[in-house]
């Protein structure tokens, strides 16, 4: 059994919100590809230094982590599941807009708009 199995099978290594998982799902069916899964990933960038990415993708390489809720999947590379293991994706809607947000506890500091931090 790979540590990814074991570490799956004990918890999740990230929480994806049902409100982040409803709005993906509406997603992929306006692009009408049942195929789709949302891949979450860090670059280096940002005024913090690292910042998150969103992308869909059909394709699960053998090194992701994976999580489903509500039949969307999302994907978070290997080198990336290191700063978002325990974070939480979710999908808020306020008077400020609507837009996808991570929770990180791993972040030391993060940027006023929400999309860079450091650690």
């Amino acid at each position: 059994m790979t540590i990814k199995r074991l570490m799956t099978q004990i918890s999740d290594p990230f929480v994806f919100s049902d409100n982040a998982a409803k709005k993906v799902s509406n997603l992929i069916a306006e692009e009408g590809n049942d195929n789709l899964k949302l891949r979450v990933y860090i670059t280096g960038g940002g005024c913090s230094g690292f910042q998150y990415g969103f992308t869909f993708d059909e394709e699960e390489n053998d090194d992701d982590t994976s999580v489903t809720k509500a039949g969307v999947k999302v994907l978070i590379d290997s080198m990336s599941i290191q700063y978002l293991t325990g974070a939480e994706i979710d999908y808020k809607e306020d008077i400020t807009g609507a837009q996808f947000v991570i929770r990180n506890p791993n972040a030391a500091t993060t940027c006023g708009c929400g999309s860079s931090f450091s650690v």
